[in-house]
């Protein structure tokens, strides 16, 4: 229709005419091309959002509910593994040996009678005869952590053994025992089992198996091992024990002693 209103007659065809404007530059329709383009692309980016989102989008917010919630439940089960207190260790169920060819607290006898505490995010009481069976590793004072507690560790856990660190309280040469903050440093060095730390107040393990206060030369230093079989017997102390093949043999051996 014309802007005068006169209806202009139908061309041959049967169809109105047109008013057609043909600008004598190209260039003139640059902005309207200009703005078609970007019309274009915002569609193209609008497809694009569809298609990725049609799938969370199918059954409206449920899915991406659902999914941030297992995302939720995944992480937090991964803090409280990593960071939460480890449990207790429970007493084995098997009997103690009823007539060990030593007396309690030497090598082919049963272990100390008594209590330690076992130290995770709080105190749990427990009986040194149920440390079983599995390695302790009693520290001296002052002691500096050595590789050989990262491979007890590892060694204990390919076993499915246990392996306990226990500090000798008893001073030695003006060296105080290792602090609990300390023994747990050291336990977190090792990246294949989880040593369980233990608190002997009365130093019942230390006494028995560990050197006396003053002993010269490297064991006065280094970790004494106890291996413990499952009926409670001490099967060896090792004093200042190296990692290697020999010590792994140690471990292995516990399962059928």
């Amino acid at each position: 229709m014309r802007p005068d209103g006169d209806d202009p007659e139908p061309d041959d065809y049967g169809l109105p005419r047109v008013d057609v404007v043909v600008p004598d530059d190209a260039r003139e329709l640059e902005r309207d091309v200009a703005a078609y383009r970007r019309e274009e692309r915002r569609r193209r980016r609008r497809d694009r959002f569809h298609r990725v989102g049609r799938p969370l989008t199918r059954f409206g917010v449920a899915i991406p509910i659902i999914a941030g919630a297992l995302l939720v439940a995944l992480l937090s089960g991964v803090l409280m593994t990593t960071f939460g207190p480890r449990p207790a260790p429970r007493p084995t169920g098997a009997q103690l040996a009823p007539r060990p060819s030593a007396s309690p607290g030497k090598v082919g006898g049963l272990l100390p009678a008594g209590d330690v505490d076992i130290v995770t995010g709080e105190r749990t009481p427990m009986r040194i005869r149920d440390l079983r069976p599995g390695v302790i590793g009693i520290v001296p004072p002052a002691y500096e952590c050595e590789s050989v507690v990262a491979e007890l560790a590892g060694r204990t856990q390919e076993n499915e053994l246990r392996f306990y660190l226990v500090a000798d309280p008893r001073p030695s040469g003006g060296r105080k025992g290792t602090s609990l903050k300390e023994l747990k440093a050291c336990a977190g060095t090792a990246h294949d089992g989880a040593p369980q730390v233990l608190e002997d107040r009365q130093g019942l393990l230390a006494t028995a198996y560990a050197p006396p206060p003053g002993t010269p030369g490297p064991t006065a230093t280094s970790l004494t091992a106890v291996f413990v079989q499952l009926d409670g017997v001490v099967k060896e102390v090792a004093r200042a024990p190296k990692a290697g093949p020999e010590l792994a043999g140690k471990v292995k051996a516990l399962q059928t002693g």
